[in-house]
């Protein structure tokens, strides 16, 4: 008996998954695989799509090795990637972009729809503000480039199964400059709240809107936008004030409806 990723709870996983007997024709890369638990009992499942072999023994080697992981499967294409989606969710799904069959935008965007409980990393070599803006669109809550650590990975997944949203810092930027040119358009365009709108949002509190919409946390935020994490909470605050709501989803709900985002 293990514990169900997304709900603690007991439930059978089959020794010998179909996950990683009927998706990982590549077995020798993968090491004898021992079962991790945590102090309470739990574990992260992950699994990879990545079609770079020594890359993808790499990363199963680090997850195996950390106490609180399980690789639950591996697949070297798109197709073995939407194969793994007929299984049993995992609590975080690491995805590489390019696939020798296709491009794992069409996983992620797949396992976002099957999978809705999952946490989906990106781990690739693309770097440009396309394949980072699809890949979030598509249902992306992180996004690392290969040439982070094996250790920082690992440390990553911790984070996103946590519900962080870990980005490589150059990704971060084309981020934040992404979002800074779309306020700009709106901006350029006229798109201001009705005149009815209780009070306007400054130009930073819609910033911070934006990325409160996207699922970052304070934390990140303040990382994003070169401030301090305070003076984000301090933001926040001013938002919910403004638009007279107490949570994120109701104000993420009320910037809508009136037209601030």
């Amino acid at each position: 008996m293990r514990y169900e990723p997304t709900t603690g709870r007991r439930r059978n996983w089959p020794h010998n998954s179909h996950l990683m007997e009927a998706t990982n024709p590549n077995k020798q890369d993968l090491p004898a695989e021992p079962v991790h638990l945590d102090e309470a009992g739990r574990t992260i499942h992950v699994a990879i799509v990545e079609d770079d072999l020594s890359f993808r023994g790499a990363l199963a080697r680090a997850l195996l090795a950390a106490p609180d992981m399980k690789l639950a499967g591996t697949a070297g294409t798109k197709a073995e990637g939407l194969a793994l989606l007929q299984g049993p969710p995992v609590d975080v799904l690491l995805v590489d972009l390019g696939l020798p069959d296709g491009s794992g935008i069409e996983v992620i965007r797949a396992a976002a729809r099957q999978w809705p409980s999952c946490s989906i990393m990106v781990s690739t070599n693309f770097g440009d503000e396309m394949h980072v803006m699809r890949s979030i669109e598509a249902g992306a809550a992180g996004y690392l480039l290969k040439d982070s650590s094996r250790a920082r990975i690992v440390d990553e997944i911790r984070s996103l199964a946590s519900g962080g949203s870990p980005i490589s810092p150059i990704i971060a930027r084309q981020v934040l400059a992404r979002f800074r040119q779309d306020a700009a358009g709106n901006a350029v365009a006229g798109t201001e709240p009705p005149g009815d709108a209780p009070q306007l949002l400054s130009a930073r509190e819609k910033e911070v809107l934006d990325f409160i919409t996207k699922g970052f946390t304070a934390v990140e935020i303040a990382k994003l936008m070169g401030l301090s994490h305070f003076t984000v909470r301090t933001f926040v605050r001013r938002i919910y004030s403004k638009l007279k709501v107490t949570s994120k989803a109701e104000a993420i709900y009320e910037a809508r409806s009136q037209g601030l985002l």
